[in-house]
């Protein structure tokens, strides 16, 4: 069975709408992209790396028509993305001139996806497809970079239709720009109880 990760840039209220460039992604009369930048420090840019590692993807359809436009044409900052295999949930789209690109209809595609042999899948933005896999209880990972931001407004990680799922911290580093990168693993139930019971 493949591990799906969902690696996300965020801020403190969740938002991981256009974190790359101000014209990444508008949709919403979004104005605040490129709010990852300010950011950047040795730390950091040593984590991203390698998470750029050559790995298959799990794509929505928004995500992967910014990247479509973009990577082709950029793969010496991203030499793998252009090799692995990208699954790309759609209801519209069925083919691509993009290399290694595959069209998934949706939440059946994806858990037989799952169920196949091959490397592990990454859902990098994709805000759409987080939703159906933490509804769908098909999050394995999480690896968060929480950036010291409000946004206020914005593409989120979370809705309202994620399942109560509980997760282990397994790693963990605060850069010297604050950006807390943590990385969870599922990890069953949540548990409640009453505070100094």
């Amino acid at each position: 069975m493949r591990k799906i990760t969902i690696l996300s840039m965020i801020t403190l209220d969740g938002v991981l709408q256009s974190p790359g460039a101000p014209k990444e992604d508008t949709s919403g009369a979004f104005k605040l992209g490129g709010w990852v930048e300010p950011f950047g420090d040795e730390v950091y840019d040593k984590v991203v790396q390698e998470e750029l590692r050559p790995a298959e993807y799990l794509l929505g359809r928004k995500t992967f028509e910014i990247w479509e436009r973009y990577w082709p044409a950029h793969a010496e900052f991203w030499p793998g993305i252009n090799e692995g295999m990208k699954y790309v949930v759609s209801k519209t789209r069925k083919k691509s001139e993009w290399k290694n690109s595959v069209f998934l209809k949706g939440v059946a595609d994806i858990k037989k996806l799952k169920q196949s042999k091959g490397p592990d899948l990454q859902v990098w933005g994709s805000s759409e497809v987080a939703h159906l896999l933490f509804k769908h209880d098909l999050a394995d990972e999480l690896r968060l970079k929480i950036h010291p931001v409000i946004l206020g407004k914005g593409k989120k990680l979370f809705d309202n239709t994620a399942i109560p799922a509980a997760f282990t911290l397994t790693d963990s580093v605060v850069t010297p720009s604050g950006v807390i990168i943590a990385n969870y693993k599922r990890a069953g139930k949540v548990k409640t109880g009453t505070i100094g019971s």
